[in-house]
């Protein structure tokens, strides 16, 4: 989902940064995701804690066994250091003001991609090539029968990988081993987990619960009885991506988060139900705008939809919330998400310090639904659409 800028220009959350590298890392030649920080400034802030690892690296350049592999270990820990890239997960929070009860917790280690996967260009450091400065940034492609076949292919991986997640959600549960699922499904089908190392996010998918939006980081958490969780998966698989999310009931819930979860699931199924060619982009934000405040519940305007395909983030922009200045018409051959985050208070949404977990202002909780959608001839394709084999999670399509 991207972050909305007004007027128009809508970028992704985790867009293009300027980062400051730590000249005693690259001095030790250490991996570059532990040696880049958001800004000079950051850089300074974490110089005390950052400091750490150079002594770490020395000391494992001494000992027996890959030198390589002991620095990647070491470098690990660099996620803690900078404080805009998703790790002030010290044991002592920074300052904040906490919305809600939610805390962060460790992150273990980023997983390991096998070699023989094909890999987007962000794999190795971080940082997309060709998607910023592509022209499908501002058009939106007709996709080719290839194309589309392709990403039906992909869009079928990422469905699995996401019900494998569904079937281990249950109290007790860390938030990591969910991303150790997923991760693990994705890799045996064949298909690299997208959001890995994109803009440098640390994980394998997005788990995102109760006040968390979207983005929300995997990490040691147990979920507990009651809590609500959202996974969003994404799946690059033979060059082009399938991108889905699902929120998921841990143990009893109350029935508000009940009515607010069953609520987004049908604010998604209603926009859906209106694509086709000729429709505007824009009518999707009063279908979920109206089917949500008629619950009183409220949208989130800081994320959006977008265009998916050969690349993660493109044209068209879809925001979820109603009267927005979204342009154009649907023609057959687009391919889109349509991702609508509802709130069960207000709509304003906050950023944690970690730079990615985005969480209500007021505390109150959030759900999200997402599918990967074809525009077609007649109609839609739902191309993440549920399996036969998916598992019976939701009460009201038992009924």
């Amino acid at each position: 989902m991207w972050r909305k800028q007004l007027p128009y220009r809508v970028f992704n959350a985790g867009s293009l940064r300027i980062f400051s590298m730590c000249p005693k890392c690259m001095e030790l030649k250490l991996p570059r995701e532990g040696a880049a920080f958001c800004t000079q400034d950051c850089f300074k802030a974490c110089w005390s804690s950052h400091k750490s690892v150079h002594v770490k690296a020395k000391l494992s350049s001494l000992g027996t066994g890959s030198t390589g592999e002991q620095d990647l270990g070491v470098l690990n820990e660099g996620w803690q250091y900078c404080l805009r890239r998703g790790q002030s997960r010290t044991p002592k929070l920074p300052h904040f003001d906490w919305t809600g009860k939610l805390r962060p917790y460790p992150i273990s280690p980023m997983r390991v991609v096998p070699s023989h996967i094909d890999q987007p260009d962000w794999a190795v450091d971080g940082i997309p090539k060709i998607e910023p400065n592509s022209e499908l940034q501002r058009v939106v492609e007709i996709k080719t029968p290839d194309q589309i076949q392709r990403m039906r292919e992909t869009c079928k991986i990422a469905r699995e990988a996401l019900d494998a997640a569904a079937r281990v959600i249950r109290p007790g549960v860390t938030t990591d081993e969910i991303d150790r699922v997923v991760h693990e499904a994705t890799i045996a089908a064949g298909g690299y987990p997208s959001p890995l190392n994109y803009h440098f996010f640390p994980k394998s998918c997005c788990t995102s619960v109760n006040e968390v939006i979207c983005h929300g980081i995997p990490d040691a958490r147990k979920l507990e009885d009651g809590d609500i969780v959202n996974v969003d998966v994404t799946v690059y698989y033979k060059g082009v991506h399938g991108d889905l999310n699902e929120t998921y009931f841990v143990g009893n819930v109350d029935e508000a988060s009940l009515q607010l979860v069953q609520c987004t699931y049908e604010c998604l199924e209603k926009a859906i139900s209106i694509v086709k060619p000729g429709v505007r982009f824009r009518e999707i934000g009063e279908v979920i705008n109206r089917h949500a405040t008629m619950s009183g519940l409220s949208v989130v305007k800081s994320y959006c939809g977008h265009g998916i395909g050969e690349l993660f983030h493109c044209a068209p922009n879809i925001p979820h919330y109603g009267r927005s200045k979204a342009v154009g018409v649907m023609k057959a051959g687009q391919t889109f998400t349509i991702e609508p985050m509802i709130n069960a208070g207000v709509w304003r949404d906050r950023m944690w310090p970690d730079g990615w977990t985005a969480v209500t202002t007021d505390g109150k909780r959030s759900a999200q639904f997402e599918h990967t959608l074809l525009v077609t001839e007649t109609g839609v394709e739902v191309l993440t659409a549920r399996l036969p084999s998916s598992p019976s999670v939701f009460p009201w399509l038992n009924a």
